[in-house]
């Protein structure tokens, strides 16, 4: 009898452990771990217009600077309007804010770093602080299977052609 309760209580122990492990794995893809943040609902639906995800979802590694939904509330109505009636202009701004490579917060360096979309965006540190171009980064380091999610205050607007 002694033995069939311990049994039980080591089951019991191991299915609470199994549920923990599962319920803090790092989200396979910067698509995945963007789509499970709660405050990045407008860039999810706009990296699915742009026809992205199975990029975001590629081997990478990849560095999303995501905007949050406030940062695509300070735009302009009608120049959000227009950028989700432009898929290709859409797909060059959301490609601005990918990173090829991997960018954790503590490894930024101050300088110029290229964007899918094939421009070049400033990235700073100081201390803790993270900034790309004008944009500050609000909660770094969302980890993922293929790269890392960066939240920022701001939409980058890539430089006209």
């Amino acid at each position: 009898m002694n033995r069939r309760l311990a049994l039980l209580a080591l089951s019991a122990i191991a299915a609470t452990l199994v549920g923990c492990a599962t319920a803090t794995q790092t989200p396979a893809t910067v698509a995945d771990a963007a789509a499970s943040a709660p405050k990045l609902t407008t860039f999810n639906r706009l990296i699915s217009d742009a026809g992205l995800n199975d990029t975001l979802r590629g081997a990478g590694p990849y560095t999303l600077l995501a905007p949050s939904d406030e940062a695509f509330a300070a735009l302009p109505a009608a120049q959000l309007a227009a950028l989700s009636a432009d898929k290709e202009q859409l797909k060059r701004v959301i490609s601005y804010h990918v990173l090829p490579g991997r960018y954790d917060s503590s490894a930024v360096v101050n300088g110029n770093v290229k964007t899918l979309q094939g421009s070049e965006l400033e990235m700073s540190k100081s201390g803790s602080f993270v900034t790309v171009e004008d944009a500050m980064v609000t909660q770094a380091d969302l980890p993922a299977g293929n790269g890392v999610v960066h939240v920022i205050d701001r939409v980058l607007m890539p430089p006209k052609r």
